[in-house]
């Protein structure tokens, strides 16, 4: 098996074994996954909300806020979890295009 066979394969086992950040916090009540915590759950666990975090928050909106297709998680936990794996499909895919991209523009300069 080739080297970049086993790599895409690793990838995707990491993409379906990503539904564990939503199955264990749901299963253990412990909320949402450690450090994924927005400047409202900050102020509610430690009183306040730290300013830099507090100033960039707004900075950017994500593609799939939470990690899923917008609405999937009020489906019930099956979307959820098809709508985490999806989007982390599509993330893995964006990255490796980008990166062929790069690999591709950068050989053609070599060339010249």
């Amino acid at each position: 098996m080739s080297k970049t066979k086993k790599l895409f394969i690793g990838i995707l086992v990491l993409v379906m074994l990503s539904p564990l950040g939503i199955l264990l916090p749901y299963f253990f009540k412990a909320g949402s996954a450690w450090g994924e915590w927005g400047p409202d759950e900050l102020k509610e666990m430690i009183g306040y909300v730290p300013k830099g975090l507090e100033r960039l928050s707004s900075f950017w909106n994500p593609i799939f806020p939470d990690y899923n297709l917008k609405n999937w998680s009020e489906k019930g936990l099956f979307y959820e979890i098809l709508g985490y794996v999806i989007t982390g499909l599509l993330g893995v895919t964006i990255v490796i295009g980008i990166t062929y991209l790069i690999i591709l523009v950068d050989r053609k300069t070599k060339n010249r």
